[in-house]
């Protein structure tokens, strides 16, 4: 009896599974075959392609006081290549646009957008001026959706001339906010950085928007269901257009990650109330039946030895691991000790805090792989080994460990990932010489996964142990972040743990005061770990000349800052790039977690040396952390446990820092 009621529960589970694979794409740049037509991108109308952008709509050239206006009545879309699924997923976007106005005009417009389109086509006929290349007054609804960045008055559709819209089947949006509040201006020619995120179990579309490198603001949230607004399917990019007055739009850089979610994450959506509907007319009369038959098997289950209670808690932690979209295979115990020649010491990697790591070799395709055993005396062992597969299960970026599956059979919890060929950085720091190149690579390469986890995989991920021993390498030496434990999905009030995560000497001394695990504590870590792989010196103790951030800090302040560099590369590498990387690691390690680089600017750093550097002051400020009373009736203090006041602490410089360029 009970192995019908499984049996039911798997069927509905698989009525309502995602089939589809994640989607992850990104454009650091752009250049002139970026519309090419074997290229990624389709480009309607005026979108052309440049030299690191794309223009939506062209600049405006420079006219005589005889000559007519120029550039005007234009359109312009261009288009990712391919469909991505709209729904039941979650979807994160980030970009960088410039719009520029018109030289020759006092006044600009109309205006561009995001769009979700329902075909790879150009913008609909006469969609130019204030419609944005969006759409007309003729369009049916249900067939896309657009964020808008408007920056031209029409007092028959907008509230200013500075504004963000999201718009359905009309040009007249749904929601809209102007960005006057947040001191940003569409139109100086400045690049503007927005991010959209919509949850697609919530049905809550968030967007954020600031100058390229400053913090990202939320600007606007707004309820929508997907699945009312757009086709399944849809083609994503970007439109604008100009009317009586021009401007140009340029795109910079575009992020775009599609997470396919279970099909009952869609609620109320567009055709999933008449398939449940179904579903129960159908299961109804056998579920009540089995439900019947179900208290009878219940009061012989009880009576059972505590082994098939200890299956059913298998059970259990096997339906949460099924609900996450994507999850990975599940293995036998008795496959993966036959992979690892029964856990042979020969075929042991390492050791850490929840368990052992070993080889192992999978037969069907022939794999070796990399078996973590979470350690049975382990008290958080389940809650770390949920956490990473409903974490790192879920992601996808070339710089994350791939976990490839996992195993819970009684008592043995286990996680299998690809293996990587060269092991953990640990290994190399200190111990075996790499170049300079390759320690750049690998140090921009764990950049690029802190901000994917950070900003772009839909959810802000918190690692929570950034630290070498959980940076693997593989064949060429490319960085990818694993042992995911700890991780936490991050809201924006922070999460408070009674159980400190992370690692003495790379834990950030906020954390020990709040509690909370935040971006900017993994910024802080990863900081370390920047100055670690400079000066191949391991980070020893928490505070005093054993530190190393106190260690290399010391020497910038004395103006011997390039003393601290591994003397095993004899110079053999570029003085700037150098002093530009280690700007970043002591800008990241600050103690004021407020005066932080982000993960965005650290990247923009490293791979543009025209980039502003990061400044740093001479002399490691000193963290003061003072408690600060709020007027909460009933909220959480810094060891998480429950007052009638609430505590949280904020950061004092005894230093004041300049400016970190974020």
């Amino acid at each position: 009896m009970f192995m019908l009621l499984l049996l039911l529960a798997s069927c509905c589970n698989q009525a309502y599974t995602s089939d589809v694979d994640p989607i992850f794409f990104s454009f650091s740049t752009f250049d002139h075959d970026s519309c090419a037509d074997d290229g990624d991108l389709i480009c309607w109308g005026s979108a052309a392609a440049g030299d690191g952008y794309i223009d939506v709509t062209p600049m405006p050239q420079q006219t005589n006081t005889t000559s007519p206006p120029v550039q005007l009545n234009k359109v312009g879309r261009i288009l990712y290549r391919y469909p991505v699924l709209a729904w039941p997923a979650t979807i994160s976007t980030t970009f960088t646009v410039r719009i520029s106005k018109d030289p020759n005009s006092t006044s600009s417009g109309d205006g561009m957008a995001f769009v979700m389109a329902e075909d790879s086509g150009p913008s609909p006929e006469k969609s130019y001026g204030a419609f944005l290349g969006l759409l007309t007054r003729t369009t049916k609804s249900g067939t896309q959706l657009g964020v808008e960045m408007d920056t031209y008055y029409n007092n028959e559709f907008d509230p200013d001339d500075n504004h963000i819209g999201i718009d359905t089947d009309s040009i007249i949006s749904i929601a809209t906010v102007g960005l006057d509040n947040i001191g940003v201006d569409l139109k100086l020619g400045r690049e503007v950085t927005v991010k959209i995120n919509y949850n697609g179990w919530q049905k809550k579309l968030q967007i954020y928007a600031a100058y390229a490198g400053a913090p990202l603001v939320s600007v606007l949230n707004y309820t929508i269901i997907m699945a009312k607004t757009v086709p399944r399917s849809v083609y994503v990019g970007f439109t604008g257009s100009t009317g009586i007055v021009s401007e140009s739009h340029q795109i910079l850089n575009w992020i775009f990650n599609s997470v396919p979610l279970p099909h009952d994450s869609l609620n109320d959506g567009h055709d999933s109330s008449e398939k449940r509907k179904k579903i129960l007319m159908i299961t109804s009369p056998v579920v009540s039946g089995a439900l019947v038959l179900a208290v009878i098997a219940y009061i012989i289950l009880k009576t059972r030895r505590k082994k098939k209670v200890k299956t059913r808690k298998g059970i259990d932690i096997e339906s949460q691991t099924r609900s996450a979209a994507n999850t990975p295979k599940m293995f036998s115990f008795r496959d993966l000790s036959k992979a690892t020649l029964n856990f042979h010491k020969d075929n042991l990697l390492g050791t850490g805090g929840f368990g052992s790591v070993y080889r192992g070799v999978i037969s069907d395709p022939p794999t070796t792989i990399a078996v973590k055993r979470i350690s049975a005396t382990s008290k958080q062992g389940e809650r770390e080994f949920l956490a990473e597969i409903c974490t790192i299960g879920r992601l996808r970026h070339k710089n994350i460990v791939q976990l490839q599956g996992w195993c819970h059979e009684g008592d043995h919890l286990l996680l299998v990932y690809e293996l990587m060929p060269n092991g953990s950085l640990d290994r190399f720091i200190s111990k075996v010489f790499l170049d300079w190149q390759t320690r750049y690579k690998i140090l921009t390469g764990l950049a690029s996964a802190l901000l994917y986890l950070h900003e772009e995989c839909g959810s802000t991920v918190v690692h929570r142990d950034v630290k070498p021993n959980n940076v693997m390498l593989d064949s060429e030496y490319n960085a990818c972040l694993g042992d995911f434990g700890l991780a936490r999905f991050f809201q924006n009030e922070g999460a408070v743990t009674t159980m400190l995560g992370g690692t003495p000497g790379y834990l950030a001394p906020e954390c020990t005061y709040t509690g909370r695990a935040t971006p900017e504590s993994d910024i802080f870590s990863y900081g370390v770990v920047v100055l670690e792989v400079i000066c191949a010196r391991r980070c020893n103790g928490i505070i005093g000349q054993n530190n190393i951030v106190d260690y290399v800090w010391n020497l910038h302040g004395k103006g011997e800052l390039l003393n601290c560099v591994d003397r095993k590369l004899e110079g053999s590498y570029a003085e700037e790039e150098m002093k530009r990387a280690l700007a970043i690691g002591l800008a990241c390690s600050h103690p004021d977690p407020t005066l932080r680089p982000t993960m965005r600017k650290v990247i923009q750093v490293f791979m543009n040396p025209n980039e502003p550097i990061v400044d740093v002051p001479d002399s490691r400020p000193s963290a003061i952390y003072v408690t600060v009373y709020s007027q909460s009736p009933s909220s959480t203090n810094m060891l998480g446990l429950n007052t009638n006041s609430s505590l949280s602490s904020s950061t004092i410089s005894e230093k004041t820092a300049a400016p970190l360029g974020r």
